[in-house]
């Protein structure tokens, strides 16, 4: 299927913004990462004809073409009408209903072999009985996704999935999710705030801000080398300075009470700011590249890292293992110029 193709082309007034989101995917796990109101949401649901776009297309290609919207053309299938499989926050099931009879649903005719498939696929035996209260966070998920798989959709729009969840539910169903679409031919769109989904899930990402598409890539190649202040914060940058440029490969750091910083990426003109991940420092020698002294810095011990700020500002993790409750302080720390982070 080498010539699927979903396009998004959309133009938005809102409130607070005017969204404008432009993108193709052809790859399946895609992700859409922001911070919460920045228009995540706004786009799904424009691809799945819950709120109307003011101009654009949206078109989806898996064996034919298919134009869910085209405002030049007037096209706007209702949802119910366009072949996509929408995971709300909160599963959205049928209260009333068992957990068969909410996967039921999702078909067209009455298949009792077809919801058993789906029960043994989405790991629910013993449960065909049960109503929604009676179920787990992870179970409610697997039963929306088996309602959502039924109907055999071209497009699965997740909605922040794992936003209610504590964090050791969130991490067990994450992986789960990724196995139980593994076999799914269509597109996956995931919006999501967290940087640990988009990292985890997602082949292909944008970041958007304030309606924008502020960066589009990679995954990999956006969270090593952001490009933007705002993208370095979002995808979670915890020391970012503004900066004077010294010379092609040297840089002060006005954030950082004025140290000199050599990069190894050369510094061109647009550059305006410098990043550094809080877990990219080393122990140091005082002659070693980019040498910052550890004095009256600021210790929090954390279960697994130590949570260190130094006086100028900087802020270091060092990780540690959960019974070791000591930490003596090296008297210099250093960051590689390889890790540094040009920005604009």
């Amino acid at each position: 299927m080498s010539d699927k193709l979903l396009k998004v082309d959309i133009k938005k007034e809102l409130n607070e913004f005017d969204l404008d989101v432009d993108f193709e995917l052809k790859t399946q796990n895609f992700g859409i990462l922001g911070p919460s109101g920045c228009g995540k949401s706004m786009t799904l649901k424009s691809i799945a004809g819950i709120v109307n776009p003011n101009s654009g297309i949206i078109s989806v290609k898996l064996n034919e073409e298919e134009v869910y919207f085209d405002s030049s053309k007037k096209i706007n299938l209702k949802p119910q009408k366009r072949n996509v499989g929408y995971l709300f926050q909160n599963y959205a099931l049928f209260p009333n209903m068992t957990v068969e009879e909410n996967i039921a649903v999702g078909l067209s005719k009455k298949d009792d072999e077809k919801v058993s498939e789906l029960i043994k696929n989405f790991r629910l035996e013993g449960l065909e009985k049960r109503y929604p209260r009676q179920l787990s966070g992870g179970q409610q998920q697997r039963v929306a996704l088996a309602r959502i798989i039924a109907y055999d959709p071209d497009v699965i729009l997740l909605d922040e999935p794992f936003s209610a969840l504590d964090t050791y539910l969130k991490d067990q169903l994450r992986r789960e999710l990724i196995k139980l679409l593994e076999n799914f031919e269509g597109f996956i769109i995931m919006v999501t705030h967290d940087r640990d989904d988009a990292f985890q899930f997602c082949d292909k990402l944008i970041v958007m801000d304030k309606g924008k598409i502020i960066a589009k890539g990679n995954t990999y190649d956006i969270f090593e080398n952001p490009k933007k202040v705002q993208v370095a914060k979002i995808t979670g940058c915890k020391n970012i300075s503004a900066i004077e440029i010294i010379d092609d490969y040297h840089v002060k750091a006005l954030d950082w009470d004025n140290i000199i910083l050599e990069t190894e990426e050369k510094v061109s003109e647009n550059i305006n700011h410098i990043g550094i991940r809080a877990h990219d420092f080393t122990f140091a020698d005082k002659d070693d590249v980019n040498v910052i002294g550890t004095k009256d810095a600021e210790i929090v011990e954390m279960p697994f890292e130590w949570d260190i700020k130094l006086a100028n500002g900087l802020w270091w993790i060092y990780d540690k293992e959960i019974h070791k409750h000591d930490f003596t302080m090296p008297e210099y720390i250093k960051i590689s110029p390889k890790t540094i982070i040009l920005l604009e």
